[in-house]
């Protein structure tokens, strides 16, 4: 899952980004508005944490951009000013969530996971699709209420898919969000890393349409 940081003091975005790779998502950093406002606008993302006082681009004018060309990604406005009206204005431009500086890192966490739910239309932290349970916020996979180990890559496949649930999430989709840009992968890595999750958990959970993807079913029990 790909998260867009758009933060122009450079330990902040790489304390945020290290974060959000430890909780299985994947980062990107843009340090001004400028460069936050084309990533946006060009990229998928599946949120973005977006500074207001940024150089070349302020955040709300990148926000206010966003939503004028139509797009609707989850939005987390970060301040360092405790301007009630400010927070209004940011919340009129179109932010989904609004969080001042400091900040616990928790707390940011927190807000970002409700926002991801909500987008998904998923309303507590723990995701089920037959044997199949996770605990985003613990990070921890079972089956049949049965502790399964996963690697980092196999949990961030399966937090996609569940995001997704009832989607058909094709190939290319599933590279964008559950591997690095430095990373290219093999031609045929996504079918080896399905089939390598269809051993550990069932093959009745992930299911394959030719052609087009993979999903996992609303319907399952």
């Amino acid at each position: 899952m790909r998260i867009l940081i758009v933060e122009d003091e450079r330990k902040i975005a790489e304390l945020v980004a290290d974060v959000l790779t430890a909780e299985g998502m994947i980062p990107e950093i843009a340090s001004d508005g400028e460069e936050g406002w084309f990533l946006g606008s060009t990229e998928s993302y599946a949120a973005a944490i977006l500074d207001i006082g940024l150089p070349k681009r302020d955040g709300l004018s990148v926000l206010r951009n966003w939503r004028e060309e139509g797009l609707d990604l989850p939005v987390i406005l970060l301040t360092a000013r405790a301007n009630w009206s400010e927070r209004v204005e940011g919340i009129d431009a179109g932010a989904d969530d609004y969080l001042g500086k400091p900040f616990q890192m928790e707390e940011l966490i927190a807000r970002l996971r409700a926002l991801l739910r909500r987008a998904s239309g998923q309303k507590t932290t723990t995701f089920e699709a037959g044997p199949l349970r996770m605990d985003l916020r613990q990070m921890r996979v079972s089956v049949d209420g049965k502790p399964l180990k996963v690697t980092p890559l196999e949990y961030r496949l399966l937090n996609y898919l569940m995001h997704q649930r009832g989607k058909v999430v094709s190939q290319e989709e599933l590279i964008e969000n559950v591997y690095f840009r430095d990373h290219e992968p093999d031609s045929n890595a996504v079918e080896v890393l399905i089939g390598r999750l269809r051993r550990k958990i069932g093959g009745g959970v992930i299911e394959t349409r030719r052609g087009f993807g993979y999903l996992i079913a609303e319907d399952l029990s």
